[in-house]
């Protein structure tokens, strides 16, 4: 093996920021390194709590650089959504996000289990899974149940979530949902209340495509 995983991790080094990680990250994508990655997926389940989730960092910053290294681990990064530990949840996610970039078709048939995780998960696990929707929704098969989806994360997001759920779906929006769209983000008075988020809300309104019955 080109490097001992373990040994590089943050936790492993005493170091109480992520550069560690990041910096093994960007070695093993460099270097196109699977058995690196092998021994972090095996490392998910490790006994120490920092060692897991250093490990979870690491890959989702592979996936970040080069995707095709963890794209054949994704039942175990769904399998990691139901983790007690929040940050191993949104780390999954993050995972996950990052291979639906350039390869939506291999999330399609996990879109259940990736809706359950982001209305029990945090922030940031729904956040991940906004971007994952909206990348499986350029796949024409699949853009009108990812937009219905869509529409129901930006009517219940929290405030400060909504306007970057609605920015993401106005880069997929097609034309038989703007309306819908355009009404889903009227109908959110509290958003609208807040200066800054009414102007960024305001702005996806100005930049839809007009509605052609």
């Amino acid at each position: 093996m080109a490097i001992t995983v373990i040994d590089h991790l943050a936790h492993s080094l005493g170091s109480r920021d992520e550069a560690p990680n990041i910096a093994l990250a960007e070695k093993i994508s460099k270097t196109n390194d699977r058995e690196a990655t092998r021994e972090l997926i095996s490392l998910l389940k490790h006994k120490t709590s920092g060692i897991r989730n250093d490990a979870i960092k690491v890959l989702y910053e592979i996936g970040e650089r080069k995707p095709e290294l963890i794209i054949a681990y994704i039942q175990n990064f769904l399998a990691t959504l139901s983790h007690k530990d929040n940050r191993m949840q949104w780390g999954a996610m993050a995972a996950l996000s990052a291979i639906s970039v350039g390869n939506p078709e291999d999330l399609v048939e996990h879109l259940t289990s990736i809706v359950d995780a982001m209305d029990s998960g945090t922030v940031i696990t729904r956040d991940h899974g906004v971007y994952i929707l909206a990348n499986i929704s350029r796949l024409k098969k699949y853009h009108a149940d990812c937009m219905e989806l869509l529409l129901e994360q930006i009517e219940k997001a929290p405030v400060n979530q909504m306007p970057m759920y609605a920015e993401k779906t106005a880069e997929v929006i097609s034309n038989p949902y703007v309306k819908r769209f355009e009404k889903v983000l009227r109908s959110r008075k509290d958003v609208f209340e807040i200066p800054s988020k009414q102007k960024r809300i305001e702005k996806v309104l100005r930049t839809l495509p007009p509605f052609a019955p």
